[in-house]
């Protein structure tokens, strides 16, 4: 993570400190970025087109999960979507500047895309993005997936806020409080109620990583509860029950853990290896997972950190062994993984935005997060998961069953 002073198109997700324009907070802005955004806006209409084509051509029934009990409303989708359709259920866009161009609107109603993700650069005010966010949902009105779309911010508290208000507090300060459950309690709640009160529906907070060092990578910006497990893990909780009975999901993050990271071991930037043994891993970073698992948190987002104590050559976000045996096996999730950004310098040896797209989905990752500030990233991502899928690269049961997890959390939302 690395501090700027402008959140621009052209720069990542993680990267931070710049205003938001006009509401007097800090929100979370990167560096420019030399790979993903680059692959998609060299990537011409006309292949997106004949890419469109190829995939819209085959049809995979949804599962059943999409109409389980228990959600707000009952999620509809067509008796078969294309192959792009369902790639695009996994899929979350990103866009540049206060108005959303007129490609992401037709992603929408075309049921191509999942979701958005917001930046301090796609907001102005309170009211200019509640009146994007009714826009959005207008387009996803007449789209074949009648579920409400994700919308989604980094809402953490503290410096790290696309919103002005709450929560206020940093995470560290609520960890050195006098009664940190509570405030982690009352910052899950005013997240919830600020991020509904402008119309999104997930929050990608809290952080549960447990810091190490002082002033190390997650540390230094007040990011993290506590470098005491048990403290991470209860505040953790508290922030979780809390926003989600808003109505809000919540996501944690960023598994298995950033909190050996030193200050300059930044996944945005380049790849990074955290030589941490599992014994460490364990007892460490992992110990707040199974409390937000008990809370019932709906997403959990991975590292695109290297952990050789668990696979020596793949990112989190790309281990089938992290992914699959760690979190979901041995943790016990069971909702819908989230990656970082897929535009991450971390991810450079790993080739296109198509090709980290689908490994990412091959691995187990529910939702790909395509947050360049480009839609075309996103297409570009949905279009390679779709012709993987139609090829056989991507199994389709296992296709099928990531859409139903992301179909019944959009259905469990308002």
């Amino acid at each position: 993570m690395t501090e700027s002073t402008a959140d621009r198109p052209g720069q990542t997700r993680r990267t931070f400190l710049a205003s938001a324009a006009g509401l007097g907070v800090l929100g979370l802005t990167g560096l420019p970025r030399p790979h993903g955004a680059a692959d998609a806006a060299s990537r011409t209409a006309a292949s997106r087109t004949a890419a469109s084509r190829t995939a819209a051509s085959r049809t995979v029934a949804p599962g059943a999960a999409s109409s389980r009990a228990g959600s707000r409303i009952a999620p509809r989708v067509g008796p078969a979507l294309t192959n792009l359709q369902l790639a695009g259920q996994r899929i979350i866009s990103s866009y540049p500047g206060l108005t959303p161009p007129q490609s992401l609107f037709n992603d929408i109603a075309a049921g191509q895309t999942a979701g958005v993700i917001f930046f301090g650069e796609n907001i102005s005010s309170t009211s200019q993005i509640a009146g994007v966010v009714a826009q959005l949902r207008q387009a996803q009105a007449g789209s074949p997936i009648q579920v409400p779309l994700l919308l989604m911010t980094d809402q953490e508290g503290g410096q790290v806020r696309r919103l002005p208000g709450a929560p206020t507090m940093s995470e560290k300060q609520i960890g050195q409080s006098a009664n940190p459950a509570s405030a982690a309690a009352a910052a899950g709640t005013g997240a919830g109620q600020n991020l509904a009160s402008v119309g999104m529906n997930v929050n990608l907070a809290p952080v549960l990583d447990v810091y190490y060092k002082a002033g190390n990578f997650i540390d230094q910006f007040g990011r993290s509860y506590s470098k005491t497990a048990i403290v991470a893990a209860t505040c953790g909780q508290a922030f979780i029950t809390a926003q989600q009975a808003t109505g809000v999901a919540a996501t944690a993050k960023h598994f298995p853990g950033l909190g050996s990271a030193t200050r300059s071991q930044n996944t945005d930037t380049g790849r990074v290896t955290l030589n941490v043994t599992l014994t460490k891993l364990r007892t460490v970073d992992e110990v707040p997972y199974p409390s937000a698992v008990a809370a019932g948190v709906k997403l959990v987002m991975l590292s695109w950190a290297i952990y050789p104590a668990l696979d020596a050559s793949n990112p989190a976000g790309l281990s089938s062994t992290i992914i699959s045996q760690e979190l979901r096996s041995r943790n016990g999730f069971t909702g819908v993984t989230i990656t970082d950004a897929l535009e991450a310098g971390a991810l450079s040896a790993f080739g296109t935005t198509g090709q980290r797209a689908v490994s990412a989905a091959a691995a187990g990752m529910d939702l790909i997060l395509c947050s360049a500030r480009d839609v075309a990233q996103g297409e570009t991502a949905a279009s390679a998961l779709a012709t993987a899928l139609g090829n056989g690269q991507l199994d389709p049961t296992a296709f099928n069953a990531a859409v139903d997890r992301v179909i019944a959390l959009r259905g469990g939302l308002f």
